[in-house]
């Protein structure tokens, strides 16, 4: 099954000075290579469902 918007994962990532620069944070939990989603006035994970409130 592929992957329904497969160039949202490339938004994540960026190249700096001939370096990749991951853009957002992971999930605490789920560890490396999980991104959290950003929202308004939290951060979650799709994953695990962890979420961080911002304040």
């Amino acid at each position: 099954m592929a992957d329904p918007n497969n160039s949202a994962k490339w938004s994540k990532y960026s190249i700096e000075e001939g370096k990749l620069v991951r853009k957002a944070e992971f999930c605490p939990q789920c560890g490396p290579g999980i991104f959290m989603a950003s929202h308004a006035n939290r951060s979650s994970c799709g994953r695990c469902g962890h979420t961080i409130n911002k304040e």
